[in-house]
């Protein structure tokens, strides 16, 4: 139906690059990949080794890959990202990391006297970004650009699941704003939100990178501390608590304080929710006793 020459301009015309790679890791031949906004020139590399032109690193991992979709003879599909940190000997890398799918299937004649694959490489960029971005939204708290419950939930399940494993401990600190609802009344629901936003600012600052900040709803906050036993736990919540009147001062022209409850996992612990109901009654115990404090039962 085709000749030989229109086969190859056909298969030239791809958008997505297809790579024909050996098993010892040769660049045999290169087609498509026309599409310039995704795909930079790869014609250089045609009779080249991907390690003389990839850090090993990264051409140990295609190596691996060409391996794996070789052993087992069916389409093999893999994502990875490429950046001009990986690239050496090829000209100018791209800057930033760019994602692609690879699809992979083993050729059925050898190519110079080895096995090969056929690897056709599609950029993924733009739909990991969206993909990225819709899952930051579906786990961020829209006020406070915290993490809402549901990350919350995510999170200490793995924990959970990591001090059963390995007894790698985890505390968890619950803290709301002492007399919400009077800021709220009397000054107003945007002063309510502004002392929220005030409060997220100060848990970025004084709490360590490691640790799981998020609004569990209304003016209740919750921090996972992986890592960390209650003492410690204890110490860094005190740490926050003072801060609080002065930068609420500051802020709104209004003092006010928190009251919170530390725990941390127990062998006993049958899910995520036990931790949380200690915490919290740590916190009520706060409440009950005077607020502005932090207490462990």
């Amino acid at each position: 139906m085709f000749t030989h020459q229109q086969l190859i301009s056909i298969l030239s015309s791809l958008p997505d690059p297809a790579f024909i790679l050996t098993r010892s890791g040769r660049y045999a031949a290169i087609f498509g990949g026309k599409d310039i906004r995704h795909y930079h020139d790869g014609s250089g590399l045609v009779g080249r080794s991907m390690f003389e032109v990839l850090k090993q690193e990264k051409a140990q991992w295609f190596a691996a890959e060409i391996e794996k979709a070789l052993s087992s003879g069916v389409l093999h599909i893999v994502e990875y990202q490429l950046s001009g940190s990986d690239v050496k000997g090829a000209g100018d890398g791209p800057a930033h990391a760019i994602w692609f799918e690879g699809r992979v299937q083993a050729l059925d004649f050898p190519v110079d006297g080895e096995p090969a694959v056929v690897w056709v490489a599609s950029n993924i960029t733009e739909k990991n970004e969206t993909q990225q971005k819709l899952r930051q939204l579906s786990e961020t708290d829209a006020l406070t650009g915290l993490y809402n419950r549901r990350k919350l939930i995510a999170t200490l399940d793995d924990r959970l699941a990591a001090f059963e494993n390995d007894k790698s401990q985890t505390s968890l600190l619950v803290f709301d704003l002492d007399n919400f609802k009077r800021i709220n009344d009397e000054m107003g629901h945007h002063m309510g939100d502004a002392a929220l936003i005030e409060i997220a600012r100060l848990c970025r600052q004084h709490l360590r990178q490691s640790d799981v900040i998020a609004r569990f709803g209304g003016d209740e906050f919750v921090i996972v501390m992986p890592g960390t036993e209650s003492g410690n736990a204890l110490e860094i919540a005190e740490r926050l608590r003072k801060h609080v009147p002065s930068a609420l001062r500051d802020c709104m022209r209004h003092e006010s304080t928190i009251s919170g409850g530390v725990s941390d996992f127990r062998f006993s612990d049958k899910s995520t929710d036990d931790i949380l109901r200690r915490a919290d009654e740590g916190l009520y115990h706060s409440k009950r006793t005077g607020r502005d404090r932090v207490s462990i039962l």
